[in-house]
């Protein structure tokens, strides 16, 4: 069965509980989920999730406060779970004691997209290993085969194919970017695929995960969350069962 992930800002909701939601994702079938580190900059993010950020950080939300209420999670929720920001916070917080931390709550990878591989390698690749902490790299219409080679040799992390060079939140166009899915599936990859940006619905889940193993949705999870915010557990069943097909609409 193709797999989903979904992804959301830790924060981004006052009073949101990550752990229940975390719980909740699970029992509706989610397969793999990354929680967003705020940050001021995410510049990747499209405007849903760069607002999601600023309300996040605004509700007071760190990494410190993150990883303790991920504390209790390798206890709880037993889908895989990575946490997805940018290199300037982790810096400061320290990487040796975000990776220990990290990996000491559950937590399966880490995804940093201004993180370059090569840097990565000579800086953070042993550290990661000695934690068993996975590193997922992000692969656009440009790489080449060559260099997802690469990627795959420095870790065992889901490999993230963006559907396009833009940023989150825009309409996929599935015409646009059939050669490059099939191009996708084509290769000879050690590695789960899964394919975001702009996966929106059932009929985007359906479509992309003809190509990979799984899709990940963030945009359009975080807009019905943010909808609905006083409820935003039966929203979250709710959406995903419907992207899963599990329940009619």
């Amino acid at each position: 069965m193709s797999k989903l992930n979904v992804f959301f800002t830790a924060g981004c909701i006052p009073g949101l509980d990550i752990l229940e939601l975390l719980k909740t994702l699970q029992t509706a079938g989610v397969d793999r989920v990354e929680i967003g580190m705020p940050y001021s900059d995410p510049i990747v993010d499209g405007p849903i999730i760069q607002e999601a950020n600023k309300v996040a950080l605004a509700n007071g939300m760190s990494i410190e406060k993150l990883l303790k209420a991920l504390k209790n999670l390798k206890n709880e929720v037993s889908i895989p779970v990575s946490l997805m920001g940018y290199l300037n916070p982790v810096m400061q917080y320290g990487v040796e004691k975000f990776v220990k931390e990290a990996k000491s709550c559950g937590v399966e990878g880490l995804i940093i997209p201004d993180l370059p591989a090569e840097y990565f390698e000579k800086e953070y690749a042993d550290l990661f290993r000695e934690n068993d902490l996975k590193f997922t790299f992000i692969i656009t219409p440009q790489t080449t085969p060559e260099r997802i080679d690469y990627f795959q040799s420095l870790s065992d992390g889901f490999l993230y194919a963006v559907s396009d060079n833009s940023i989150t939140g825009k309409k996929l166009n599935q015409n646009k970017r059939e050669e490059y899915f099939k191009a996708l599936k084509n290769l000879k990859l050690k590695n789960e695929l899964y394919i975001g940006f702009g996966i929106r619905d059932k009929s985007d889940f359906d479509y992309v995960t003809q190509f990979a193993n799984g899709a990940i949705i963030g945009t359009a999870f975080l807009e019905a969350l943010q909808k609905d915010d006083k409820n935003y557990l039966t929203t979250a069943e709710k959406f995903i069962k419907e992207i899963k097909g599990l329940k009619k609409k």
